[in-house]
């Protein structure tokens, strides 16, 4: 599979919509319609059953999802067809689990329904707005110290809490740059939210503690003049640093720099990873997929359009890519799962964002934000501002939504 070459012609076409249909279902089925129903989601998540994934075999009428309007002979061993029982009539139910399923399962401690059950906003709440001054090219928000940062040109502004419903409240703190050419144009949170590494118009990646206050850990001296896109790793041991024409893979832990990966020149606006891939993407209109070990070219897909943005799932199952076109293309990681949500509106910023539960995403279409289902793209709600939105980051509690753009940041409280 190495260097593999893919045409954007071979994606199957999703479509996105905004009503939910109504489906013709009982309200219990099943192996579990007898059982509390509780069971079905401990026992997915006691042997990591990937839920979205599953929701993806459902092919029922109308009923949109990543498999959907599939092309003939794409992921044909998926489709309901190829399924036990579906040459005559419904599959039969399997057997209820055993007894000793259901002793391993009553010992499993209760999980509140907040953790179960993935739930997507139904709407937003606008609830305050953050004056940074200048232009906001990345934003974080961390759940863990309730504290937001607004990056820019010249200095870093942290708002506490408080800020969040508020219109005019000073920032709790403003981290001035030495050098006050310094510009911080992308930024993550580690996943335990303690700490943000940033990079931008700089020779150096700054790694910052945040609780109690936020400080500078460490600067490391990058080779490139320029730092576009981050990514770290799951585990928070592995940074990518994407530049023009290669990406600095960095060793977080022991602030080491392990290797200089080249890539294509015009192929380096983006970068993420999942697992042991990382994906590359830019200007030349083709998305790369490189192994993290070897080093080696995975696959090549050729999207004919510009790349401005790529990001994954909360399982790591899954790759988002968001085009020039307001296009989105998901990928399965491992499989060859290749689909492309279609909007063909020409834009000049898009940004996509995961939630940490994995029920939805956001995405950002110059003055729009989108909120979409996974894995079935119905539209939760969109919202119009009134300036280009140029980053934006969810709360890994599910509950704030924030967006950058031309001198302030937006609060949006997600409602349930």
């Amino acid at each position: 599979m190495s260097g593999e070459k893919e045409e954007a012609s071979s994606f199957s076409i999703l479509r996105i919509y905004d009503e939910p249909e109504k489906r013709n279902e009982p309200e219990s089925s099943g192996i579990f319609s007898h059982h509390e129903p509780l069971a079905q989601s401990q026992l997915d998540r006691v042997y990591g059953t990937p839920q979205w994934a599953l929701q993806a075999l459902d092919r029922s009428e109308g009923q949109t999802s990543w498999l959907s309007k599939a092309e003939p002979g794409e992921a044909a061993e998926f489709s309901p067809s190829s399924l036990p029982g579906s040459e005559s009539g419904p599959p039969c139910p399997s057997p209820p689990p055993s007894e000793e399923v259901w002793s391993f399962l009553r010992a499993v401690p209760p999980i509140a329904d907040d953790v179960v059950r993935q739930r997507t906003p139904r709407e937003s709440w606008k609830v305050g707005r953050l004056c940074h001054g200048k232009k906001i090219y990345a934003i974080a928000i961390s759940s863990s110290t309730h504290h937001v940062y607004t990056c820019g040109h010249g200095y870093i502004k942290v708002w506490d809490e408080s800020a969040l419903h508020a219109w005019n409240k000073a920032p709790r703190a403003q981290l001035n740059f030495q050098d006050h050419q310094n510009c911080v144009l992308t930024c993550k949170l580690f996943p335990d939210e303690q700490s943000l590494i940033t990079g931008g118009l700089s020779r150096t990646l700054t790694l910052w503690d945040l609780a109690p206050t936020p400080r500078v850990r460490a600067e490391l001296a990058s080779t490139g003049l320029m730092c576009y896109s981050l990514a770290i790793s799951s585990n928070a041991q592995i940074c990518l640093a994407c530049f023009k024409g290669f990406v600095e893979i960095w060793d977080l832990q022991n602030q080491i720099l392990i290797r200089k990966h080249e890539v294509p020149e015009y192929g380096s606006r983006c970068v993420d990873i999942a697992g042991n891939k990382f994906w590359t993407g830019g200007e030349d209109t083709s998305l790369y997929s490189w192994d993290l070990r070897s080093y080696q070219k995975l696959q090549q897909h050729s999207l004919h359009h510009e790349i401005l943005s790529i990001t994954h799932d909360p399982s790591e199952e899954w790759v988002l890519v968001g085009l020039r076109t307001s296009d989105i293309i998901i990928l399965h990681t491992h499989r060859k799962e290749k689909f492309k949500a279609v909007i063909h509106k020409y834009i000049h910023h898009h940004n996509l964002k995961f939630a940490s539960c994995g029920s939805y995403f956001v995405t950002t279409l110059d003055e729009s934000i989108h909120c979409l289902a996974a894995p079935s793209l119905q539209r939760s709600f969109q919202v119009e501002e009134s300036t280009e939105i140029l980053c934006c980051d969810v709360s890994s509690d599910n509950q704030y939504l924030v967006t950058g753009s031309k001198n302030s940041a937006t609060v949006y409280q997600l409602l349930y």
